[in-house]
């Protein structure tokens, strides 16, 4: 699907763009998910909530984000939109 100059510089593409440069990780197992997460996400974009909910746990430092990911650390205690973006990450 190809994209319009306006979609190119819609200020979601340019949020999500953003967010996929801070997906950049120092462990390879994030960048993995994290690769897969935008392959299938597409050229949707995200909504507000799944922007807000990348932007709290890309805030995290890798060794407990990755704990999060592959569900060795509770996930007790996230806001309950974080949780359910923390399980589509699970999924890949």
């Amino acid at each position: 699907m190809e994209m319009t100059a306006q979609q190119a510089d819609s200020p979601e593409r340019v949020r999500d763009d953003r967010l996929r440069w801070h997906c950049r990780r120092a462990l390879l197992e994030l960048d993995i998910v994290f690769s897969r997460f935008w392959a299938a996400q597409g050229a949707v974009p995200l909504t507000p909530a799944e922007a807000q909910s990348m932007t709290r746990l890309l805030a995290l430092e890798d060794h407990p984000l990755w704990a999060l990911v592959n569900g060795s650390s509770p996930d007790q205690g996230l806001p309950a939109e974080d949780a359910a973006f923390l399980a589509r990450l699970r999924c890949l």
